[in-house]
């Protein structure tokens, strides 16, 4: 597999200076053959006389995302033997057009978002759904050009509303950076008996329980979840979750929790319930280990909600 390095924010956010940096790092390159794809141009020009390795560096330019083809971009890797691929995504293009383009023997290795901390809130108002589409799989927000008068409150309200597990720092001009260590309160309270989970707090819960099971261990919860039938799941049991959205339509996936229950065998896989159960750690195949398993109390019928699919915030 081909690791994919991308790098995403809005045009003058940085996203060139960051790389250029990142590529002049001699810690960063071991002499793999690099193809840095520009999905737009800025105002600074990379620099390749002072990459590390520039050597093994080859730029191209993609000036439209109707070029964006998995095909094109498979081609490209063969016809320069690379090992890697960066690239710098443009900030009005829409995440699903790489996504649902990307070759299968390409892997998003780490996708970071470079943002300028005096323009970001202003681009979350006016085009939420780009920030969106970038922060919902970004595993690193760096905020530049930050100063004493910086909001970081602000910022982390917005980066939290949609990602609840990706790192943010904050740079200053000087070079120095701030790790954000703001704590965020569970919109839930888990010392409940039971833990009543609301419809839109689904994929937060799961996120806290799938993290942390420990802290669960014992406690009751009740939620409303959708059946899925398995083989993976033990007899005696079924999976009860939801179809959760990280980014675009194209990535919905089922995430659940084993859930053992003497009629599971009645459910059907879609149906919908709230579940009453206690919750347990113990091993499950289908974890690969020791996880959260559910003993339910009560299974009842339920109507689906409004909106069936719901996020990882």
């Amino acid at each position: 597999m081909i690791p994919l390095y991308l790098f995403t924010g809005f045009l003058d956010a940085g996203k060139t200076s960051f790389v250029q940096e990142t590529m002049a790092d001699p810690r960063f390159s071991s002499g793999e053959k690099t193809l840095l794809i520009l999905c737009e141009e800025g105002e600074k020009e990379y620099d390749p006389k002072k990459f590390a390795g520039g050597e093994n560096v080859t730029i191209i330019t993609i000036e439209d995302q109707s070029e964006m083809t998995a095909e094109y971009l498979r081609n490209l890797t063969a016809k320069y033997h690379s090992d890697r691929v960066l690239m710098e995504y443009n900030g009005m293009w829409p995440m699903s057009v790489l996504i649902t383009n990307m070759p299968r023997n390409w892997q998003l290795y780490q996708h970071i978002m470079v943002a300028d901390a005096g323009s970001f809130a202003l681009y979350n108002a006016n085009m939420r759904s780009l920030v969106v589409e970038r922060l919902a799989s970004a595993e690193m927000v760096l905020f530049n050009r930050c100063s004493p008068d910086t909001d970081k409150e602000e910022l982390h309200r917005i980066i939290r509303s949609t990602n609840r597990r990706t790192d943010i720092i904050y740079e200053y001009p000087d070079g120095s950076v701030e790790y954000d260590e703001i704590e965020d309160p569970l919109p839930f309270d888990i010392e409940a008996d039971p833990i009543e989970i609301e419809d839109d707090d689904f994929g937060l819960w799961y996120m806290d329980i799938t993290d942390d099971p420990a802290k669960y261990a014992g406690k009751r919860v009740k939620f409303l979840a959708q059946v899925a039938q398995s083989p993976r799941v033990p007899k005696g049991a079924f999976a009860a979750g939801r179809f959760v959205m990280t980014c675009c339509v194209e990535d919905i996936t089922f995430v659940g929790l084993v859930c053992k229950y003497e009629k599971a065998a009645g459910l059907k896989s879609r149906d919908w319930v709230t579940v009453t159960a206690k919750i347990k750690i113990e091993y499950a195949a289908i974890y690969g280990g020791k996880g959260p398993v559910l003993v339910a109390e009560s299974i009842e019928p339920a109507e689906k909600p409004e909106q069936e699919v719901v996020y990882f915030s």
